[in-house]
């Protein structure tokens, strides 16, 4: 109802947008390699340029405050030696110039309630805990920042005297050279991460190159190519793994082979019999008109199946010939329109379409075979499509393309690879009449088609109307096969 919509169905209509997300796809081998080396190498270079920064700023800043501490302890006993117990603030500037002086440290000295201050420094600047801490006649020191700067400040009390002397240490030169390197350790991570990443993905493509190997072998053996082998790699784990595939591939080309003989000779075995049916029919074709009515519809069911039997024969024995690969081309100019023209003429009328000045259009082909192509790809329209509506023509340079159309129902997307399979009819084959073909007329279209170096697909008609388009693609200069 229109009332009901309200906020109990925001959390529905929000969540469907999170549930239909695509996924990212998952990173490959290579690259989960070389990420692997490029995050080592991260870590190892952060690790590194931790430890350096960390120990150099500690031997830097301890070596600065030894120096200062020494310094400091050294001025601060020079100045108890000079004072007596009736100096006055006054006469500090005489014995402060005699201190030891080292650039980058200040000095400040109390004396009672009196205080030598510098230009840049006076006791407000002091850290108050170290101040507190000379009150009580104890020497320390601490790290605090003075003027936006960092610095070390040294306090030593005059235990004689109610004095103390601090030395203000300049941190700022020491901060600069740590903030440097630190400059510099972080552009040397970001190089040893690139490093890293390069080398990964060099180990990465020597790593996978057998297994390329091994993808080109066995994408040949599905190619038909069954004496496909993989040469001895140089290494143990490698030739064990060649030596295995070499295995499967020997038992796939024998097993193939086997089958494709036993089919071969069932074929063969299959064609005496036949022959002797077949004369057999004729007799009683030829007597059809003495026969009862049960007996001449048994006469057509049997001549029937028996014309479909002797098909199915014949085209297993070129399947067992492809499978066996003792399948051969026998090569001629062939004319593309003439040779359509003369293939269509059996069966009725057929719209030719050629693209502009190709009536002389040639191709080097097989003629029987590509003739059966072209009848399988007419045959099965009839059957499933109503017919072929048209036969177009498409030359693109060194590719012929032939596309069959029909105005049947169609073929649907999933079932659109399915039925080259042998004996699949795809969901058509519950719709077939009493003719309903052997099931390897588009298995022999695909191996005829292959053989010449070409392919097939299915497709819909692209005028939108309903019904197929079978298209086959063909190099227009086909090589021997050896």
């Amino acid at each position: 109802m229109a009332g009901d919509s309200g906020i109990g169905d925001e959390p529905s209509e929000l969540s469907a947008p999170d549930q239909g997300a695509p996924r990212p796809a998952p990173l490959g081998l290579r690259d989960r390699i070389s990420l692997s080396f490029a995050v080592g190498g991260l870590l190892v270079s952060v690790v590194l340029a931790g430890a350096t920064l960390v120990l150099t700023r500690s031997q830097l800043i301890d070596s600065r405050e030894s120096a200062a501490a020494a310094v400091a302890v050294s001025n601060a006993t020079r100045l108890s030696n000079q004072l007596t117990h009736d100096a006055t603030i006054e006469d500090l500037p005489a014995i402060a110039d005699s201190l030891t002086k080292i650039e980058g440290i200040q000095r400040l000295i109390r004396l009672g309630d009196s205080w030598l201050p510098t230009p840049e420094l006076d006791s407000e600047d002091l850290p108050p805990l170290l101040l507190e801490q000379l009150a009580h006649r104890k020497a320390g020191q601490q790290r605090a920042s003075l003027s936006g700067q960092a610095h070390l400040v040294v306090g030593i009390p005059l235990v004689a005297f109610d004095a103390d002397y601090f030395a203000v240490v300049d941190l700022a030169d020491v901060e600069s050279t740590l903030g440097n390197l630190q400059i510099v350790l972080f552009g040397a991570s970001i190089f040893a991460t690139l490093i890293a990443a390069v080398f990964g993905a060099w180990v990465s493509q020597r790593t996978l190159r057998p297994l390329r190997r091994v993808r080109s072998a066995a994408e040949a053996i599905a190619g038909g190519r069954l004496d496909t082998r993989l040469e001895p790699q140089s290494d143990p784990d490698l030739d064990r793994l060649a030596d295995s595939f070499n295995k499967m591939a020997r038992a796939l080309e024998e097993r193939i082979l086997r089958d494709a003989q036993f089919a071969s000779d069932v074929s063969h075995e299959l064609r005496s019999p036949l022959t002797t049916l077949k004369a057999s029919v004729g007799v009683l074709e030829a007597r059809r008109q003495e026969l009862s009515e049960r007996s001449q519809t048994a006469l057509t069911l049997l001549s029937d199946d028996l014309e479909r039997f002797t098909r199915l024969v014949v085209d297993l024995l070129e399947i067992s010939g492809y499978d066996a690969g003792a399948a051969a081309l026998d090569l001629s100019e062939v004319q593309v329109a003439q040779f359509l023209s003369a293939t269509t003429r059996g069966i009725g009328p057929v719209p030719l379409h050629m693209p502009p000045r190709s009536e002389n259009l040639m191709i080097r082909a097989d003629k029987r075979r590509l003739a059966r192509l072209i009848s399988n790809l007419l045959d099965n329209a009839d059957r499933y499509g109503g017919g072929a509506t048209s036969i177009v023509v498409e030359n693109d340079g060194p590719i012929l393309r032939i596309a069959v159309e029909d105005g049947g129902p169609g073929i649907p997307e999933e079932e659109r690879g399915a039925i080259f399979e042998r004996f699949s009819r795809g969901s058509a084959g519950g719709r077939r009449g009493g003719d309903s073909g052997t099931g390897l007329g588009l298995s022999l279209v695909i191996e005829d088609a292959r053989i010449h170096k070409g392919r097939v697909w299915v497709e819909d008609r692209p005028d939108g109307l309903p019904g197929a388009r079978f298209i086959v693609e063909l190099p227009t200069d086909t090589e021997d096969e050896l």
